[in-house]
């Protein structure tokens, strides 16, 4: 299938070719264009974020995090904008068992539940993704593991947020649980609205809404 009729969500993996780099060095202030270079070199993949609403049917809107700057510690965020015949290649998230040789302290737990989740397929992003894919260091003492969950049913979705719950007290667990129609809700949001009813906040690739968790779990039974 052609790069250009692939559907995207956020969190995926994307790879510019030669002209697509072209043009967002281009297109990017000066400050900029040195990373984006480097990155170009790097052959390093770019992230899918939310669909920006000023952004054209055929642009694909994506982000280069790049490592905290070693004096300050901060993080510089580049937003770019991508036609998709630009587009050399998309791949998911990372699987988590690709980020398991990261050194961390946290490391010998994280393959523990690597081992306890095969079943669950999670995959991560963020820092622990970023440093896993380059090699460059972006981890530090105050890093979150972010991970995505697809759960195929409600039973799954229990289970698998019983294993987070359960590894969350001796790892810095975050991240999202994807429902169809890439609907992502963060799951501790999820597991202190089933705790305290409350609606929920939903991340789609293009809007941020308030859902109710039965109308979300309503999509697991219909999927």
């Amino acid at each position: 299938m052609a790069t250009s009729a692939l559907r995207t969500i956020r969190h995926q993996l994307v790879w510019l070719n030669d002209a697509g780099w072209q043009a967002v060095i281009a297109a990017a202030p000066a400050a900029h264009q040195a990373p984006l270079r480097d990155w170009q070199r790097r052959k390093a993949p770019l992230v899918v974020r939310r669909h920006e609403p000023g952004a054209r049917a055929d642009e694909l809107c994506l982000g280069l995090p790049l490592p905290p700057d070693p004096v300050s510690g901060n993080k510089l965020r580049i937003a770019l904008k991508v036609r998709r015949e630009h587009i050399e290649g998309i791949k998911p998230a990372l699987p988590l068992h690709l980020a398991l040789a990261v050194e961390a302290p946290w490391r010998t737990t994280l393959i523990a539940l690597q081992k306890a989740a095969q079943r669950f397929q999670f995959q991560v992003y963020g820092s622990l993704a970023m440093q896993a894919m380059t090699g460059l260091p972006y981890l530090s003492a105050s890093s979150d593991i972010d991970l995505l969950f697809h759960p195929a049913d409600a039973i799954q979705l229990d289970e698998g947020l019983a294993l987070l719950g359960e590894f969350a007290a001796r790892l810095p667990l975050d991240g999202e649980i994807i429902f169809p129609g890439d609907q992502a809700v963060a799951w501790k949001e999820w597991r202190q609205a089933l705790a305290h009813p409350a609606k929920v906040l939903v991340k789609t690739g293009n809007a941020v809404q308030l859902c109710d968790p039965a109308d979300l779990l309503a999509t697991l039974e219909q999927s």
